[in-house]
């Protein structure tokens, strides 16, 4: 089951334009591709060859597969690359991050440390925050994210989170999440805040994982 989602990005630059710009690339392919095609047919039967195109072939390289393509290239791998992640302006976010939380202690509530791994699964268009810790695990339902030309990227999420068997004390509950994601992308500090069966609040930093691949 697929538990991605949409999320909104500000201060990049918008999805609206680079659809119209993957239409130009697009329809520009797939006319140069046409083209060569037929100028090989003509050219093979200029010197006598029998030759033809059948319009399948014409249909394959149609403006629409050509764009089909490239929106999924774009989507799951291009996005990443260097020069492209400049222009676009998304931070990458996937991968593991190790999370150190604090339990702000309040009069219903005492203080309380607590430790998780935050798996973020991200493509060009959608994402997924999950969280999981020794009694729970949450999944991100909406998301935004948020130049902030002063300290990084300001990820806003909020989640809904179900406490694992035999945590019988606890609720399952939703909440909103703000991460503060330093430039590096190295680290980010972050506050949450729970209702709607826990009522909690308090802070986390992040520090990502970096695997032997990399």
């Amino acid at each position: 089951m697929m538990l991605e989602h949409e999320y909104t990005l500000l201060g990049g630059v918008s999805r609206l334009n680079i659809g119209r710009y993957l239409a130009l690339i697009s329809a520009g392919v797939s006319a140069t591709v046409v083209f060569i095609l037929l100028s090989s047919v003509d050219l093979a039967q200029r010197f006598g060859i029998a030759a033809s195109l059948p319009p399948s072939v014409l249909s394959f390289v149609g403006a629409g597969t050509v764009f089909s393509a490239l929106s999924w290239l774009l989507n799951r791998h291009a996005w990443r690359w260097k020069f492209i992640n400049d222009f676009l302006q998304i931070p990458d976010l996937s991968g593991s991050w190790t999370c150190r939380g604090l339990t702000i202690e309040t009069k219903s509530n005492p203080q309380l440390e607590w430790e998780g791994e935050i798996t973020v699964v991200q493509s060009w268009d959608k994402i997924r925050v999950r969280l999981r810790t020794k009694t729970s695990a949450s999944n991100s339902r909406s998301a935004a994210l948020i130049k902030d030309g002063a300290d990084g990227w300001r990820l806003f999420y909020s989640y809904h989170n179900e406490p694992k068997i035999g945590q019988t004390e606890l609720h399952a509950h939703r909440g909103f999440s703000e991460i503060l994601f330093n430039a590096a992308l190295t680290g980010g500090d972050g506050e949450y805040f729970n209702g709607h069966g826990r009522y909690t609040f308090g802070t986390m930093k992040l520090e990502r994982v970096v695997s032997d691949d990399n």
